[in-house]
């Protein structure tokens, strides 16, 4: 059987003391009578838990309160003692899939004896998945990249991959100005779904053109482009260096582009020093659905 032990319960103690073969017993301590039985317990589903919860009366009379119930998951009898001033109680790792558990409870005295047994019927609210990702580098070239807004005068667009966080890339900001967006396209020779993005923006002594606001957008063909993701709120300054969270885009993609529509201080063009795509692989454990053993 397995056991978790709340708040420990009274326990009659027996003391011997002398140098005879005297023995002093001290009577345990504690209520003695028949325990208060506790009506109403209540349950709450919480994911991957069973939250009860009750309320001792006043005046009830009782010293601890054991609370059990066969788990389907470890197929043991699970216990808990909880003393007479909780009134709550939170079951670790419980599963929705098995449906109405029964859960038993019993008050004892503190000489151990118990009053009557109670039981009601909880439901586990949906123990949530875990997930595992591995992130592999895809290895950029420069015919790979391309732009619609390269400034001619510095900050080529192969600099975003040549490992120097110390140059740069650079959208045109010399006239004719190009409004924004202003995108870093990626042309692949294999499809690619689950990714993830890094990127350092450029080291510079001014606040303006670190990319703020960017759609991350997928194409098979080079010419229709869907957005699957907006991002925004991640750090945007000289030297700032962001990971993103993985992104599903749903379905395999050949072409992508990182597509920049607002930059710091709203100027019409933005700079960074180094990006870098990664493809991601998920692996996800469903505690609702994995088999027993």
């Amino acid at each position: 059987m397995k056991l978790r032990y709340i708040i420990a319960a009274l326990v009659v103690a027996y003391i011997g003391t002398g140098c005879d073969d005297k023995l002093e017993t001290f009577e345990p301590q504690g209520y003695m009578g028949y325990p208060t039985t506790i009506e109403g317990i209540t349950s709450e589903a919480l994911p991957g838990q069973i939250y009860l919860t009750w309320n001792v009366p006043e005046g009830a009379e009782f010293s601890y309160m054991k609370i059990w119930y066969d788990d389907p998951l470890s197929k043991q009898t699970v216990y808990n003692v909880v003393s007479k001033g909780t009134a709550e109680l939170l079951i670790d790792d419980t599963r929705a899939r098995f449906g109405e558990y029964e859960i038993f409870y019993q008050t004892f005295n503190a000489n151990n004896e118990g009053g009557e047994i109670k039981s009601i019927k909880a439901t586990s609210g949906i123990a949530p998945a875990t997930i595992t990702e591995k992130r592999t580098e895809y290895k950029l070239t420069e015919n790979q990249l391309s732009t619609n807004a390269q400034e001619p005068s510095e900050g080529p667009i192969k600099n975003l991959i040549n490992g120097d966080t110390n140059d740069f890339f650079h959208t045109r900001w010399s006239s004719p100005q190009i409004p924004l967006p202003h995108y870093i396209q990626l042309d692949f020779n294999e499809e690619h779904q689950i990714f993830a993005l890094e990127w350092w923006d450029r080291v510079v002594g001014n606040s303006d053109g670190f990319p703020s606001v960017v759609e991350l957008q997928i194409s098979n063909d080079g010419s229709n482009w869907e957005t699957v993701k907006v991002l925004s709120g991640f750090a945007a300054s000289s030297g700032a260096h962001i990971t993103t969270e993985y992104v599903d885009a749903g379905k395999p993609f050949t072409h992508f582009r990182f597509n920049v529509t607002s930059t710091t201080q709203n100027s019409s063009y933005f700079h960074m020093a180094e990006f870098k795509f990664y493809d991601v692989e998920l692996d996800i454990y469903d505690p609702e659905t994995v088999e027993l053993d």
